[in-house]
């Protein structure tokens, strides 16, 4: 039996390991942009679709939504723990990689959200393992007289920005990010992604 063309004329590559490694890499860069385009409720077809793959080929690397949905999660969270254990890159900087996710990401937006993703007991509970990684890589580099040091302002400042992250844009979803950071007093570094892991549409 073999795989259909997917959307975009792409077409999963047949070589044991090596194929399996591309499927997989080319379902989590979809599941980036369709949960990004329509939340994490999107259908998994859509994901399939995307990385031209078979849905047999998706079940194979995520039995389920609570495994697609934690794939992509865990590249935004190594990136930030990545960036937070990069001795070179100031505080500001690591702020500049969060908040490059948060325009990028809908389902990141909604892991720092986690307490509120009812129904989802699954995806809840992998959610806030998450959430707390992100808040030790950021709490590792956070000086102590900075303005986010006392007790739950850091991740609350997080939080707060990630809520006016709205736009049809990206760009429109950055302005508004950094327009939140800047009301709160807090200087962001460039807005990127650290390491080039990370591909989105």
């Amino acid at each position: 039996m073999t795989e259909q063309t997917g959307q975009g004329g792409r077409r999963p590559a047949n070589g044991g390991p090596k194929a399996a490694a591309r499927n997989r890499a080319a379902l989590v860069a979809a599941a980036r942009e369709i949960f990004a385009e329509h939340g994490l409720d999107a259908p998994l077809s859509a994901i399939a679709r995307r990385a031209g793959v078979g849905q047999g080929v998706l079940y194979r690397h995520f039995p389920d939504r609570t495994a697609a949905v934690a794939a992509v999660l865990e590249e935004n969270v190594r990136q930030i723990e990545q960036v937070a254990g990069a001795g070179d890159v100031p505080f500001t900087g690591v702020l500049g990689v969060l908040t490059w996710h948060l325009t990028e990401s809908a389902a990141f937006i909604g892991l720092l959200h986690a307490d509120r993703a009812a129904g989802r007991s699954g995806i809840r509970a992998h959610a806030l393992g998450l959430s707390g990684r992100v808040e030790r890589a950021l709490r590792g580099r956070l000086p102590a007289d900075h303005r986010l040091s006392a007790a739950d302002d850091l991740m609350l400042s997080v939080a707060m920005v990630s809520a006016a992250v709205t736009g049809p844009t990206r760009q429109e979803r950055e302005d508004r990010a950094l327009a939140a950071w800047r009301l709160l007093g807090v200087e962001v570094g460039p807005v990127r992604a650290f390491g080039g892991r990370v591909t989105t549409g």
